[in-house]
């Protein structure tokens, strides 16, 4: 159980770096945020295990940077169709209220 909470704590804490890196505005919500650092995280450290750097002496530094890079990469894709997706409903809920 512990486990859990600390992947979603750990995935929060990347995405939330990842935008906070990122430019611009994202409208994405606090729980895709969490996700999409868990999927950084993962990844990442699947990257770091690949080039031979996941476990270091000290803190793992090379792996944390590619965890928030990875998040980085998939808040920039995911923001702005989340954000064409959100506003599309949105414009058509508008159009078809009252409507049967």
């Amino acid at each position: 159980m512990f486990q859990i909470i600390w992947i979603i704590i750990a995935g929060l804490v990347i995405g939330l770096l990842a935008r906070l890196i990122l430019r611009g505005r994202q409208d994405i919500p606090l729980w895709l945020t969490a996700v999409l650092g868990i999927v950084g995280a993962l990844v990442g450290n699947v990257i770091a295990s690949a080039i031979g750097v996941r476990h270091t002496g000290g803190i793992d530094w090379i792996r944390h940077v590619l965890q928030v890079g990875v998040a980085l990469a998939l808040v920039a894709a995911v923001a702005p169709l989340w954000a064409t997706r959100h506003t599309h409903g949105d414009h058509h809920n508008r159009h078809t209220a009252g409507r049967l």
